[in-house]
């Protein structure tokens, strides 16, 4: 009998050393199937919110209008309206300009085709310049003409509108008829020349007929 008992014991001595290195290598395992299924349970329940990165412009093509063209072309906007506006304001100006004094304009250049040097009214008549505010950005002037005579008399006066070189570069002619002593008139003289290079006007010839 002990000896029995004694080679049960042998055999239990054995047999602890394997059972503690298979429960060792089953921890181990363990802990990898754990760790391994906490990396794939947090992968799949509970996806991450990511925050949406901005597009790197610098991969865009094209060129984004900047400040500066989009001031000239406003600029340019401008100057057209501007450009627009003074040619309507030019029109209407004109326009005031009344068929009866343009046929006294024309009366008044021929009137003045033979008369030699400044006439017989250069006393009677003067000029004044018209603000272009008024007129359009148009060069123009008024001749006032007096009749200082003691009887009706018709008037013929010449303009012309010179260069910086004091050439004559436009002639322009208006005229009064039957004014009454004392009485007077102010037609105006209109350059249809451009505004550059500016002109000068001056009064040429004056004839009471």
């Amino acid at each position: 009998m002990r000896s029995g008992a004694s080679h049960r014991a042998r055999r239990a001595g054995r047999s602890r050393p394997v059972a503690v290195a298979l429960a060792a290598v089953a921890a181990s395992t363990i802990g990898l199937v754990s760790c391994g299924s906490d990396d794939d349970s947090g992968g799949s329940s509970t996806p991450s919110t990511e925050r949406p990165t901005p597009p790197d412009t610098a991969s865009f093509s094209g060129t984004a209008p900047s400040a500066l063209s989009s001031a000239a072309a406003s600029a340019r906007a401008r100057a057209s309206a501007a450009a627009s506006s003074a040619s309507a304001a030019a029109s209407s100006f004109e326009a005031s300009v009344s068929a009866e004094t343009k046929r006294a304009d024309k009366a008044a250049e021929n009137a003045l085709k033979n008369v030699k040097g400044q006439g017989n009214a250069m006393s009677e008549v003067a000029m004044t310049g018209e603000p272009r505010s008024k007129t359009g950005g148009l060069l123009a002037v008024v001749v006032t003409i007096t009749n200082k005579t003691a009887k009706k008399a018709s008037y013929a006066v010449q303009v012309d509108f010179l260069d910086s070189s004091g050439k004559t570069v436009e002639t322009r002619y208006v005229g009064a008829e039957n004014l009454d002593p004392g009485e007077k008139a102010r037609p105006i003289a209109i350059s249809r020349k451009p505004p550059e290079p500016v002109l000068t006007p001056k009064l040429v010839k004056a004839q009471r007929y």
